[in-house]
């Protein structure tokens, strides 16, 4: 089976979905008590909700696709958490992680281009 171009695209699409849920849940978890009450916060609701559409994508993706290829690109999430957590939770990102982050790239460029062989 050859993976489509929509099932890539899609799993693109749930990892910005992945990564925006994780820093609604950062910023909600931050700010809400653990308690009943944990379901009024807005940010831990729609980072949950973000999370489950992006499992839905995903089943969707992974129907006309490779594992092999989709998976890895799911990796990609890393990089947008990280520029996402720079911009939204002002962490800093240090060389070491900046170097971490273009190796999942290199290995997701690694494997998608053997996906094309």
């Amino acid at each position: 089976m050859k993976t489509k171009l929509w099932a890539i695209i899609l799993v693109l699409l749930c990892t910005g979905l992945t990564a925006s849920g994780q820093i609604l849940l950062k910023k909600g978890v931050q700010t809400a008590s653990l308690d009943l009450t944990i379901f009024q916060d807005y940010q831990l609701v729609l980072g949950s909700f973000l999370y489950v559409i992006a499992a839905f994508l995903l089943l969707l993706a992974l129907k006309d696709g490779e594992l092999s290829v989709l998976y890895p690109l799911f990796a990609t999430s890393y990089i947008w958490t990280n520029l996402l957590a720079i911009s939204f939770l002002g962490e800093a990102i240090t060389m070491l992680k900046w170097a971490g982050t273009g190796l999942v790239i290199l290995g997701v460029t690694a494997i998608g281009i053997g996906g094309k062989k």
